[in-house]
C-alpha cells in the first residue's frame, strides 16, 4: 500500500508524520472522504470546494487543490481497487505542545483504502448528545471526531450502523457520519444546515436530483415518517428500516427506492457533477 505524504508516494510501513503534528495532538485538521469506482473519483471538485472551505474556517492556510489532486490520482494508480475510500487529511502540521499552531506550515496526507457497498437498508439509533449548530467548528469537517467515535460505537451495541443526533434546541440534525432525510406527508425532507449539519456532498446532489426540501425538524419526525434515508459518499442512498426499536416495514419505500435508482443513474452519467 502506498500513500501520499507532505509530497510524494511513500510506502504505508515507512511513511512519517511527527507525533507532534497538531492533527494529532490536538486534532487541528480537516478531511474529505471521497469515492473512487476503479480508480475513478466521484465528486472530487465538490469535495475539494469543501476543503478548501473548511481549510478557512478553521484559520489553515489555503490547500493547493492541484497538488491535492496529483496527490489523489498518484494513490489510487498505486493501489488499484474496485471500490475505495480515498482520504484527504489536511493538517496545521508541526506545533508546539498546546493549541498553538506551530509555522512550518500545514501536512497533506492522502490514502486510499478498499471499500465494499452498503446494503439497501440498515438500522440506526438516535443518541443522548448533541450537536452544536453555533459551535466554532460547526459545519466544517474537521478531524475532531472523537464525539462521532462514542456515538458509532453506541450504535454498533445496539446492531445498527449509525447514530443520529439531536442539536441543542432539539432539532433533528445528522448522523456521525451520514445527513439524513425523512418523507412526512408526501414531502420529502432534510435538516437545514443551519441545523448544524455538515453540508454533504451526497446529501447536496440527492436533494438537487430528488427535489427534497429543507425543514426544521423535530426529533419525533423520526417516528412519524413513512420513509426514512441516509446519505453519505459510501452509503450513497441509503434506506432505515429501525430506528432504535422500532421498525419501518417494507423499506426501502417507494420515496427512497425512486432516490436511489435516481442517484445511481445521476451518478453514472456524470462523474463530478
Amino acid at each position: 500500500m502506498k500513500l501520499w505524504v507532505d509530497g510524494g508516494l511513500r510506502d504505508a510501513a515507512t511513511a512519517r508524520v511527527s507525533v507532534l503534528d497538531h492533527g494529532l495532538t490536538v486534532g487541528d485538521g480537516i478531511f474529505e472522504t471521497v469515492k473512487a469506482t476503479a480508480g475513478r473519483t466521484f465528486a472530487l471538485t465538490r469535495h475539494l470546494d469543501r476543503l478548501a472551505r473548511s481549510a478557512r474556517g478553521l484559520g489553515l492556510p489555503e490547500p493547493d487543490l492541484d497538488e491535492v489532486r496529483r496527490a489523489c490520482a498518484a494513490v489510487l494508480e498505486a493501489n488499484p481497487m474496485a471500490l475505495g475510500r480515498l482520504r484527504i487529511t489536511y493538517t496545521g502540521g508541526l506545533s508546539p505542545l498546546g493549541s498553538e499552531r506551530g509555522d512550518t506550515g500545514p501536512t497533506l496526507i492522502v490514502a486510499v483504502g478498499e471499500a465494499a457497498r452498503r446494503p439497501d437498508s440498515t438500522a440506526v439509533i438516535t443518541v443522548p448528545w448533541t450537536r452544536n449548530e453555533r459551535g466554532a467548528l460547526t459545519g466544517l469537517k474537521t478531524t475532531s471526531y472523537a464525539e462521532n467515535v462514542v456515538a458509532l460505537a453506541r450504535a454498533h451495541e445496539h446492531g445498527a450502523s449509525e447514530a443520529l443526533f439531536a442539536n441543542t434546541v432539539g432539532q433533528l440534525c445528522e448522523g456521525t457520519g451520514s445527513n439524513v432525510f425523512v418523507v412526512l406527508e408526501g414531502r420529502l425532507l432534510t435538516p437545514p444546515v443551519s441545523s448544524g449539519c455538515l453540508a454533504g456532498i451526497t446529501r447536496a446532489l440527492a436533494a438537487e436530483w430528488t427535489g427534497a426540501e429543507e425543514a426544521d425538524l423535530p426529533m419525533d419526525a423520526l417516528e412519524r415518517a413513512d420513509e426514512i434515508f441516509l446519505t453519505s459518499t459510501l452509503r450513497d442512498v441509503q434506506a432505515v428500516h429501525r430506528v432504535d426499536g422500532s421498525q419501518l416495514p417494507g423499506a426501502p419505500g417507494p420515496v427512497t427506492a425512486k432516490a436511489m435508482r435516481v442517484f445511481d443513474e445521476r451518478a453514472a452519467s456524470d462523474l463530478d457533477p
